[in-house]
C-alpha cells in the first residue's frame, strides 16, 4: 500500500474510533512490547552488551546526519526499488535474522516468513531460528530469503547448514562474524536466563541430519556434569523435553535427546577460532553469494573483497556484542569508500524510521536489514504485527524520500545530507 493510502487508512480508522494496535513511534513500539513479552523475552530481545552503550550509539549516530530537503522537484510516485546481486526488490528493506523468536510469538519464524511474504521483503532466516528453514521456505513461494549462518566447532555441520540453505532455495549466505562468543548480555546475565539452555531457539540443529547424528554419538559419552536439581531445574528439564521436535513425551525423556541436544548445542554452538582462512572452506561447499555480517572497519571491508566474498553488512549485532562500539552509521561511510562498489554494502543495526533509512542509502548502503521493530510487532500481532511494522516503516521511508525532493532512492548521494 503506497503511503498515502496507508496514512489516509489510519486516519479514517481513528476517525471511526479504531486506533492502532501497533504504534508507528518506535518507542511506543518497545514500551508495548515490553509490557506484552516475559521478564527473561524482554532482556533477550530488547538488551544488549554491558551498559548498553552501542545501543545508543547506533541511535546517537543517526542524529549526528542531518537531511537538506530540496524543492520543486516532481516526486509524485516515488520509486523505492532497488538491485540486488542481479535480483530487482521492491523496496531497500531486508529483515534481519533474529534467533528465539518463539519468546516473542509461538507462531515465531513461520508468521515473519509469512508476513515476509505478503508484504514482498525479503527474510534472513536465523541460524537459531525456532523453525527451521525447510518450514519457513515452505510458505514463501518465491519471495526472496537468505539463510544467516554461525560457523559452529563443527565443520560437517557448518556445511549441511548450507547445503540444507540451498536446497530450500536461499539465495545468499550471510556468515555472522562478531558472534564466534556470546557477549557480555547484563539483562541476560541479572535473570541468569540463557534461552537455549531451555530448548529454545534450535530448530536448525534438531532438523539437521549432521547435527542429529552427533547427537547419537555425543549420547554414548559419559555425560558431564549435571546443575544442582531443584524445582526450577526440574520445570526447565520438563520445558526442554516437550520443545524437542520428535517422539513422545515419555521417549523423549527416557532417551534423553532433549537435554542431549542442548548440551551439545552448547558445546558446538560457536567457534572463536575461525580466521580469514576458513572462508575457503564456505566457498567450496556453495555457489550463492556469501555476504560478512559485522563488518565495521575499512581493512577488514578491503580483506572481504581479497578473500573472495560477494557482499558486506556493516553490523554491530544491534549492540549486544561489544559495548562501547562503534556505531553503523558512522562506520558505514569508510566501508563504502574501502570497497568501491566492488561489492554491495547493506547496514544493519539502529534502523527505527524512514528518515534512517534515507541516511543509510545516502551514505552509500544499497540496503538496510530490519530487526528490533519487527520483533515488536510479532509480540503485539504475530503475523500481523510484523506486516504492519513494514508498512508503518515503508509509508515514512516513501514520504521523507518525497518530502526531501527525491523521486527515487537511486536518486540519494551523500549530497542529500549535512553532518549535525
Amino acid at each position: 500500500m503506497q503511503a498515502l493510502d496507508w496514512q489516509r487508512k489510519i486516519y479514517l480508522n481513528g476517525f471511526a474510533g479504531n486506533t492502532l494496535a501497533i504504534p508507528p513511534d518506535f518507542t511506543q513500539l518497545e514500551q508495548a512490547a515490553s509490557r506484552r513479552l516475559s521478564s527473561e523475552a524482554a532482556a533477550y530481545i530488547i538488551g544488549g552488551a554491558g551498559h548498553e552503550q552501542t545501543i545508543q550509539a547506533n541511535r546517537k549516530g543517526f542524529e549526528r546526519w542531518q537531511l537538506v530537503p530540496r524543492m520543486l522537484h516532481n516526486v509524485e510516485n516515488p520509486d523505492l526499488s532497488i538491485d540486488l546481486f542481479g535480483e530487482k526488490l521492491p523496496t531497500p528493506i531486508v529483515l534481519a535474522p533474529i534467533g528465539v523468536l518463539e519468546m516473542a510469538h509461538p507462531d515465531a519464524d513461520l508468521a515473519v516468513a509469512k508476513a515476509a511474504t505478503c508484504m514482498q521483503i525479503p527474510a534472513i532466516f536465523s541460524n537459531q531460528a525456532s523453525v527451521s528453514m525447510e518450514d519457513c521456505s515452505s510458505v514463501m513461494g518465491n519471495t526472496l530469503r537468505w539463510f544467516q549462518l554461525y560457523w559452529s566447532r563443527s565443520r560437517e555441520l557448518v556445511a549441511s547448514f548450507v547445503n540444507r540453505a540451498e536446497a530450500c532455495g536461499c539465495r545468499a549466505i550471510v556468515l555472522t562474524l562478531d558472534t564466534t562468543m556470546l557477549g557480555w548480555r547484563t539483562r541476560d546475565l541479572a535473570l541468569g536466563h540463557l534461552p537455549f539452555l531451555h530448548g529454545k531457539g534450535l530448530a536448525q540443529y534438531t532438523s539437521d541430519p549432521v547435527f542429529q547424528r552427533l547427537l547419537d554419538d555425543f549420547l554414548q559419552q559419559p555425560p558431564a556434569a549435571r546443575p544442582f536439581i531443584t524445582f526450577s531445574t526440574l520445570q526447565h528439564l520438563l520445558g526442554a523435553v516437550r520443545r524437542y521436535p520428535t517422539g513422545s513425551f515419555l521417549t523423549k525423556l527416557r532417551s534423553g535427546r532433549a537435554m542431549g541436544a542442548v548440551s551439545l548445542f552448547s558445546s558446538i554452538y560457536t567457534n572463536p577460532a575461525i580466521t580469514w582462512d576458513d572462508l575457503s572452506f564456505l566457498r567450496q561447499h556453495t555457489r550463492l553469494p556469501i555476504l560478512l555480517k559485522g563488518i565495521l572497519h575499512p581493512d577488514d571491508a578491503r580483506k572481504a573483497i581479497d578473500y573472495g566474498m560477494d557482499g558486506i553488512i556493516v553490523s554491530n549485532h544491534g549492540g549486544r556484542q561489544v559495548d562501547g562500539a562503534i556505531s553503523t552509521i558512522e562506520a558505514l561511510p569508510g566501508i563504502v569508500a574501502a570497497v568501491k562498489d566492488q561489492l554491495p554494502v547493506l547496514l544493519d543495526s539502529g534502523i527505527r524510521g524512514g528518515a534512517d533509512v534515507v541516511k543509510a542509502l545516502a551514505l552509500g548502503a544499497r540496503a538496510v536489514c530490519l530487526g528490533r521493530p519487527y520483533v515488536y510487532g510479532l509480540a503485539l500481532g504475530g503475523q500481523t504485527g510484523v506486516e504492519t511494522v513494514i508498512q508503518h516503516l515503508l509509508a515514512d521511508l516513501e514520504l521523507t524520500l518525497s518530502l526531501s525532493g527525491h523521486k527515487s532512492v537511486a536518486e540519494l548521494t551523500p549530497d542529500s545530507l549535512r553532518p549535525a
